[in-house]
């Protein structure tokens, strides 16, 4: 197939981009600079240059493909409401140049705002959009599917790992570094979901290949990792105190990320596993995480 994928230069999305490569398909990738079109070519994939924004960029590279992996999304924190605006008129265009047809469009959304304190399973419906959940992903991939197209969704949870990692687990080695200590809060038993990105990239390709339309999937290798594991890793590889707090003394001590030092987001994938065939293959969130390349400064 040839593939168009949005955040082919990402995190996710490069492995995505080699996971397809090794297995026969051509890829398109979503470019915005010189240098995210030069690491494309090296990864034999083919460029095709625009943004998140240039909705024309987006219909133009869906409708020269055979499907769509839809990666991107802009992590500005700061400005996430306007950035999942930008997510839904995205999704928009992309439902728009496959409409009527049977290839897939395959959208990313997230664990993390399913079920707090109880498993999230495939079947866990999205929250309702509102002020304080302003992520339409979901929503946006239903009602483009309304209109003819084959949608399916990977969520993905809050921590994607691996060489190369800058999500959630280097932010919090930043704020352990800088303070001089691991923290978590009271008995630090809530619990991340994780996989390794190697692994999410390979699941993505078998929904691709095998998802069924209107499909949810978990890209979940570790259910629930509890948080104080990942302090005590974090501090004994600083050299630093694991130390519990209060919620107050946590929020205060983590600033913004304090809301999500405190998820407790446990997530199954066995339906995944069960209709995919799927199975994680990389190192664990704990292992992965207790080496020395993520605590090089």
């Amino acid at each position: 197939m040839r593939v168009f994928v949005t955040g082919a230069t990402g995190f996710v999305g490069s492995a995505v981009v080699q996971e397809l490569i090794n297995a026969g398909h051509q890829v398109l990738g979503l470019a915005r600079s010189d240098a995210g079109a030069k690491s494309l070519t090296a990864a034999g994939a083919k460029v095709h240059r625009g943004d998140l924004e240039d909705l024309e960029s987006l219909r133009s590279g869906a409708a020269m493909s055979d499907g769509v992996i839809h990666t991107a999304f802009i992590h500005d924190f700061s400005k996430f409401k306007a950035n999942c605006e930008i997510d839904r008129h995205a999704i928009e265009a992309l439902g728009a140049a496959l409409a009527g047809s049977d290839r897939p469009l395959i959208v990313t959304s997230g664990t993390g705002l399913l079920t707090p304190g109880r498993l999230a399973t495939e079947d866990t419906a999205p929250p309702p959009v509102s002020a304080a959940i302003p992520r339409v992903s979901e929503q946006t991939a239903l009602a483009v599917a309304s209109r003819g197209v084959r949608v399916a969704v990977v969520r993905l949870p809050p921590s994607v790992h691996g060489d190369g990692d800058h999500g959630f687990v280097p932010m919090l080695i930043g704020i352990a570094r800088e303070k001089g200590a691991s923290v978590y809060a009271g008995a630090g038993l809530n619990r991340w979901p994780a996989v390794h990105r190697l692994d999410a990239a390979h699941l993505y390709r078998l929904v691709l290949e095998k998802g069924s339309a209107g499909a949810r999937y978990h890209a979940v290798a570790d259910a629930g990792v509890p948080f104080r594991d990942i302090a005590g890793v974090i501090g004994r590889r600083l050299n630093v105190p694991v130390v519990s707090k209060t919620s107050e003394e946590a929020a205060d001590h983590f600033g913004w990320f304090a809301h999500f030092a405190a998820i407790d987001n446990s997530a199954s994938s066995e339906r995944t596993r069960e209709l995919l065939g799927w199975q994680p293959k990389q190192p664990g969130l704990i292992p992965d995480l207790d080496r020395p390349r993520y605590f090089e400064a």
